[in-house]
């Protein structure tokens, strides 16, 4: 939503100071050079991209349109899982949290938390980890070893769209140059026409200049920008399980592994020590109940 209200200011911005120092609208309508810029732009990176990226780009520019899935109340949830999970493998041993990771759609225990069973790569990170930590053989720095590298791996593809949009944001003035130099050039084959003919050819031929600056800076930046902090988030809520699954591998009790996990978040979306451990006892007093 902010994005839209971004590029409402920029355009807003841009056109209404133009109007205001009396400038005709007419002088920068020019689709031809819009469509060479564009065009040029969009075969550039076609050019330099794979099937598999632009795939990841289609999919990560819309998600910037809807709320981030890695809110508050997605990290309450995860959180809240991963000490039930982990009280569960304390006090029952590990093997009795087996089941529920081979096929946590069918695990009563994640049922209880949508917005992580939701999330196939959330699920599929848990359990595998889980499932390394249940089998005894790795140490817990061969885990965070392997937790690293697969973040890593995460975030490069993660990355994949902000990288490409970047790339195309830095080309945009380039070719929003060489649609000037076609309009110049276009204004000096007619030499022979009136001044005020050839005023109207520079004129048109400087628009391509300005569209490719205004595209590149004011629009597909941004753009890339917001995927990137999309990015961000979702290697952010993996670094929360990869701290809070070796806490408990080092001998933390589950309510304080749940409690490192906790520190890692951002300001603005960690719970509070009291909401954390306000919630861990609800979830105590529920499975007493159950």
């Amino acid at each position: 939503m902010f994005i839209l209200i971004g590029y409402l200011i920029v355009f807003a911005s841009v056109i209404g100071a133009y109007v205001l120092m009396g400038g005709a609208m007419g002088a920068l309508y020019q689709p031809f050079e819009l469509l060479l810029i564009g065009g040029a732009a969009a075969g550039a990176y076609i050019a330099s991209s794979s099937g598999q990226s632009m795939k990841m780009l289609f999919k990560a520019v819309p998600g910037v349109l809807r709320r981030n899935p890695y809110g508050k109340d997605t990290y309450m949830q995860l959180m809240a899982l991963l000490y039930v999970l982990l009280n569960k493998a304390r006090r029952d041993g590990l093997m009795s949290v087996e089941s529920d990771i081979e096929d946590p759609h069918s695990s009563p225990i994640f049922a209880e938390y949508p917005d992580v069973l939701n999330d196939p790569v959330l699920i599929e990170f848990i359990s595998d980890y889980l499932r390394l930590i249940i089998s005894g053989n790795m140490s817990s720095f061969e885990i965070e070893t392997l937790m690293d590298q697969e973040i890593e791996t995460h975030l490069h593809e993660r990355n994949i769209p902000a990288l490409a949009l970047r790339a195309v944001a830095d080309g945009l003035p380039a070719f929003g140059i060489v649609a000037a130099v076609l309009g110049v050039i276009k204004a000096l084959a007619a030499v022979d026409q009136p001044p005020a003919i050839l005023a109207d050819l520079i004129s048109k031929a400087m628009v391509g200049t300005f569209l490719g600056i205004l595209l590149a800076y004011g629009f597909v930046a941004p753009l890339a920008s917001a995927v990137e902090r999309r990015s961000i988030s979702s290697v952010k809520v993996l670094e929360c399980i990869k701290v809070t699954l070796l806490a408990s591998m080092n001998g933390y009790p589950p309510q304080l592994a749940v409690e490192f996990g906790r520190k890692v978040l951002y300001s603005h979306l960690r719970p509070s020590f009291m909401e954390l451990e306000d919630h861990v006892k609800q979830v105590r007093a529920g499975a007493r109940r159950g």
